[in-house]
This record gives C-alpha cells, structure tokens and sequence, in this order.
C-alpha cells in the first residue's frame, strides 16, 4: 500500500488504524512538538488529534485524506493548548503582581535554538504557518487547506511571521554583538 491510499480500502477495516497511525504518528508528533516546543505536550496533542479523527472516519476509503484531517486537528490543538497557556500566564503574573519577567537567551545558544525560540513568540497563527511552511514543506495552497483559510490570508501570515522573526533574530543579533 502507497501513503495515496491505493489499496486502503482492501484492509481489513481492523487494521486500518494501525496501518494510519504507522503511516501519519510520527508526522502529527513532529507538527505537534514545532507548534508547541514540549514534548510531552507534543506526544498528547498527537495521540488526541489521531484518536479524535480516526473516530470520525470510519468510512475512510483514502488514506491521504486522513493525512490531511489530522493535520488540521493537531494544528487546532496546538492552537487550543497555547491559548490555554497564554491564559494561565497571564492569571499566574497577575497573581504575583510582577510584570512578565522574560528570559532572554544566553549568548552561546545555536542558531536553531534561536529561530526555534522565535517562532515559539510568533502569534499562533503565524508560528502555523510557518511550520507548516518550512518545517512540513507544504505549499501555500495546501497550507490553506489545513488550517481553512484562502491562500492570500497564508502568503500575508507568512510575510508577517517572516517580518517578525527578522527584527527578533537581528535583536538578538545586536544583543550578543
């Protein structure tokens, strides 16, 4: 069986999920964990996405089309988590009384760890985007399909997530200088 789907439909529908989940677990893990950046988090938001949306496709003849609906249930859960995470920061920094106290990175951090950081202070739409764009390698028009959206709200959420991740990583930059 090819990931299109050719054959899908002559398995056993009791191995199906098995065979989804071999074909696409390791994918909405990794999309999972550049959304999020924790691990843990990383490997629960997958194993939802992949249990809420094998609930919903009984009938699946194509197992391409899967691929794509648990891409936009991890994207979406990814999204709930972190609101869910703004929210509890912001009660917490309240409750202290303090102002947020960031930390910034130390000087001998790698790039990756960098950009890594900088896409985490992306807006949640954005930091979608953008790994969906350069850590998945899809398309504009099949970012679009993921999360939803015509393919104009994609090139101009990419433009501003890339406009952003400049001006923090030339910062940065100036910073260790």
């Amino acid at each position: 069986m090819t990931e299109d789907g050719t054959g899908f439909a002559r398995i056993p529908r009791e191995d199906r999920l098995e065979v989804l989940y071999l074909l696409h677990g390791q994918e909405a893990l990794k999309l999972a964990f550049l959304l999020t950046g924790d691990k843990e988090v990383a490997e629960d938001i997958a194993q939802d996405a992949f249990v809420r949306v094998a609930r919903r496709l009984t009938g699946l003849r194509n197992a391409d089309a899967f691929r794509w609906y648990l891409r936009r249930t991890v994207v979406n859960m990814s999204n709930s988590y972190l609101r869910r995470l703004r929210v509890e920061r912001a009660y917490l920094r309240r409750l202290v009384g303090s102002g947020a106290a960031g930390g910034v990175a130390a000087p001998d951090v790698v790039t990756r760890e960098l950009v890594r950081a900088a896409i985490e202070q992306l807006p949640a739409r954005q930091r979608a985007v953008v790994v969906l764009k350069y850590y998945q390698d899809l398309t504009d028009l099949q970012i679009a399909a993921v999360l939803g959206w015509p393919v104009g709200s994609v090139k101009s959420a990419r433009h501003r997530a890339i406009a952003a991740l400049r001006g923090r990583l030339d910062e940065e930059e100036r910073w260790r200088s």
